[in-house]
């Protein structure tokens, strides 16, 4: 076998099924699902190099994901949920300098938790560990993207496979809509003097939203996720430790006592990328690759989630008759994500944009908006609900 394949098989085909690009979360999880439906999972290929192996015990990576309770409910499925994770039980959102201000609470909604926060290396270690399990086949190389036609044709440096179905989930930006915010988002893991366990923040400041997330680490660390414009992001991640913590306390105020920073920072770039899901017969974008969104209010991978439980149900009855056309479940599959994805898409490109507005009466209303959300939970619970779980019909 090559050394290239990672795969209880014994035999390395040169024709696939379906073939997945990326090895990320999405990616990951996709091949899971997949391998549920299928006859032979071995028909199935993972493509994509597997995750690197953890940080030492004494670094804390500032890579933390937001998981809706959706995500949870359908990651357990799979055999896949981490064994570390922050529960989250209330959200509390506010405007700086404006009264104005909401909070989500998992009881109203007749949840135990909301979501959860889970370090993303522990995510794919746990994925990569129920693959080991799945027979789905692993190719260590990751493709160049594939070339039209059907079956589909994977180019790789030695020799060509082929597939009856592309699942491009590599996270490269799908082209179509763009729009730049102007932004980087700095990440960090901050220790709180006053922690509140169960409690997320969403605030949104003149810069841009500013996130603080219970940490799967400890009960006393937060995920920092800040938007600010690129100047300012250069100038944190510039700082001393003690500097940064002083500029974070003025942005976020007292709600968790004093605040420090722990580690490193980091950032990167905020755009969005909307793109198609159907790129050509036999090739599908999903995920980061169908749509890259701003981080407010952590909706990227929990979409990208819905996508693939819904591609993998869509799939079923074909990957028991793969030699059949999938343009029938593929188009089922598009028209039931529409809805989600285009709300989606609306509130995380939107809330970032107004609340970011040098126009007084847009920040204003904004301060209204809040106090609106917080006095009536007919307007409050659809939107919770929308970020707790989406539209998974």
């Amino acid at each position: 076998m090559s050394p290239l394949y990672a795969s209880p098989a014994v035999m390395t085909p040169t024709h696939f099924d379906v073939a997945i690009l990326g090895g990320g979360p999405v990616g990951c999880a996709l091949a899971l699902a997949l391998s549920r439906h299928a006859p032979d999972p071995g028909r199935i290929l993972l493509a994509g190099p597997r995750p690197a192996p953890r940080p030492p015990s004494q670094t804390i990576d500032p890579r933390a994901l937001a998981l809706n309770h959706g995500s949870r409910q359908f990651l357990e499925t799979l055999g896949a949920w981490p064994a570390h994770a922050a529960p989250i039980t209330h959200v509390h959102v506010s405007q700086a300098r404006h009264a104005g201000q909401t909070h989500i609470d998992h009881a109203e909604l007749g949840v135990a938790e909301l979501g959860c926060v889970v370090r993303y290396d522990e995510l794919l270690e746990r994925l990569d560990q129920a693959l080991e399990h799945s027979g789905v086949q692993r190719l260590l190389e990751r493709p160049s993207r594939p070339l039209a036609g059907v079956p589909v044709v994977l180019p790789l440096k030695a020799q060509a496979l082929t597939t009856r179905l592309a699942l491009l989930s590599d996270g490269a930006p799908p082209r179509g809509l763009q729009r730049e915010y102007g932004q980087r988002a700095v990440l960090a893991t901050i220790r709180a003097g006053q922690p509140r366990p169960g409690w997320a923040f969403e605030r949104f400041t003149r810069e841009g939203p500013l996130a603080l997330l219970p940490h799967p680490a400890d009960p006393a660390l937060y995920s920092l996720v800040w938007c600010v414009p690129p100047v300012r992001a250069e100038s944190l991640l510039a700082m001393p430790a003690a500097r940064f913590t002083q500029a974070l306390q003025a942005a976020f105020g007292q709600r968790l006592g004093t605040l420090q920073l722990t580690g490193d920072t980091h950032s990167f770039p905020l755009a969005l990328h909307v793109g198609p899901q159907q790129l050509a017969p036999g090739v599908l974008a999903l995920g980061n690759a169908a749509q890259t969104l701003h981080p407010v209010a952590g909706q990227g991978l929990n979409l990208g989630l819905r996508d693939v439980a819904q591609l993998a149900h869509a799939l079923g009855p074909w990957l028991a008759d793969p030699q059949s056309e999938p343009t029938q479940p593929l188009q089922h599959y598009r028209h039931k994500r529409r809805l989600d994805r285009c709300l989606t898409i609306a509130i995380t490109d939107t809330l970032p944009r107004i609340f970011s507005s040098e126009w007084a009466p847009v920040r204003h209303a904004c301060g209204l908006g809040l106090m609106a959300l917080e006095l009536l939970p007919m307007l409050r619970r659809p939107l919770a609900r929308q970020l707790m779980q989406g539209q998974r019909r």
